[in-house]
């Protein structure tokens, strides 16, 4: 009697971790993205997965690839691309608390109608995320996750700082990361010095870097870019 209870008591132990153990995993790995974020109040991120994932990938091909990346201050981005990619990406920037609910279900309609994704509505916060920690692959679970690093950015930082990692870390071209790199990779400027014109354009690329940075001359990507600068000045900069 007392061996078969100690069995029943081990499958019983066993089943238990197999329960709690993938959830002891899942809360593991969001405190390390939040002690994470916690680092980059203060600290500036020096590699992100987007970054990491793309030079790996440039890699392949040629073992001394690097990327264009140099980490530059809020105050030495042009107000304009802040602007510009506001108004781009984001138009709620100031006002949301990391996830735009009204921006997601205006996608989801969007999508629905043409029966294929043609806009995800993700707020430069959830955008941020993604970048910092996960891939560019679509799923709900990854969407799902990255609204819970957009709500612990938001706890943690504040919007200029949000917004002044993002415009450090993003891609604007095939290993082109950041605001410096893309106005010097664009324009051989300095990201300080963007006008609007240059700024909106930059802004217009977001969503297809690489594409754009191989065609940058699409009847698209002029129309977008006159329509981003005429939306600029009502952009609120945090």
């Amino acid at each position: 009697m007392k061996a078969r209870h100690g069995k029943r008591a081990g499958g019983r132990g066993w089943l238990k971790w197999i329960v709690l153990g993938p959830l002891l995993a899942v809360l593991l790995l969001q405190l390390y993205f939040f002690l994470q974020i916690c680092w980059w109040a203060r600290f500036n991120p020096t590699m992100t997965s987007f970054m990491s994932a793309q030079l790996s990938s440039m890699r392949e091909t040629n073992p001394k690839a690097a990327l264009e990346h140099q980490w530059v201050p809020y105050g030495a981005i042009s107000a304009n691309l802040k602007r510009a990619v506001i108004a781009s990406e984001d138009a709620n920037f100031a006002e949301h608390d990391g996830v735009d609910w009204e921006a997601l279900q205006k996608a989801y309609d969007r999508n629905s109608t043409r029966h294929k994704v043609v806009g995800g509505g993700s707020t430069i916060t959830q955008q941020l995320a993604k970048n910092l920690f996960l891939s560019g692959s679509r799923s709900y679970l990854r969407k799902a996750q990255e609204m819970v690093i957009a709500y612990m950015l938001e706890l943690v930082l504040d919007k200029a700082r949000i917004l002044e990692i993002y415009l450090n870390v993003v891609e604007f071209g095939r290993g082109v990361f950041g605001a410096e790199a893309a106005a010097r990779h664009y324009f051989r400027a300095p990201a300080s010095s963007l006008n609007a014109a240059q700024a909106a354009r930059l802004a217009v690329m977001l969503p297809n870097p690489r594409y754009y940075d191989a065609h940058r001359s699409t009847n698209y990507l002029a129309r977008r870019t006159g329509v981003i600068l005429n939306r600029m000045n009502s952009a609120e900069l945090p």
